[in-house]
């Protein structure tokens, strides 16, 4: 767990039976509030608080598989302020690196760095790993891509009409990837 003074957050890793107990309350309403608020996060609005739940309720089984390492951070009321996944790649080719998968800030929680801190979490995890290698899909042009630049993260490249907004738009979507050093 990490205290996180600036912002009255910490930030904490979660077990695969953390994730399944928050899955029907905080981390579904923290998805929901995503969607609502524009975020192409793979869902379609509007997203239901019990497909919401269903989503959390299947990474908690990636979790406990060790598939998905999930980090949360708690506001300073204890209510879930913002979360980040970090996908290992399946393939046995792939021990090197994973995905990083639904970096979600509260609407309310945003403009404070959370994000950045969220993300500083899940690489320094994947680096103590040993893992050498993160990827991650975006939205071109959203404040998520900013986020990932300022953090350092390389433009791999834009693939056009890539997802739907959750309006239902197409949009292009923007990878990028980070070399780590293992820790």
């Amino acid at each position: 767990m990490s205290d996180l003074p600036r912002t009255g957050h910490r930030i904490e890793h979660l077990t695969a039976r953390q994730v399944r107990d928050l899955a029907d309350d905080g981390l579904a309403a923290l998805l929901g509030d995503a969607v609502d608020g524009g975020a192409s996060v793979g869902f379609l609005a509007p997203l239901s608080h019990a497909e919401a739940a269903a989503w959390w309720r299947g990474a908690a089984e990636e979790a406990a598989r060790g598939v998905r390492s999930v980090w949360v951070a708690y506001g300073p009321g204890g209510a879930v302020a913002g979360v980040i996944t970090l996908v290992r790649a399946a393939m046995p080719n792939q021990p090197h690196r994973a995905e990083v998968s639904k970096l979600l800030v509260h609407r309310d929680a945003r403009g404070r760095g959370l994000g950045s801190r969220l993300l500083a979490a899940a690489e320094g995890a994947a680096a103590g790993e040993g893992l050498t290698l993160l990827v991650l899909d975006t939205e071109t042009g959203s404040a998520a891509e900013a986020l990932y630049r300022r953090a350092g993260w390389t433009r791999a490249g834009t693939v056009p009409h890539y997802a739907l907004s959750p309006a239902g738009t197409p949009h292009a979507t923007t990878y990028y990837y980070k070399l780590l050093r293992p820790s």
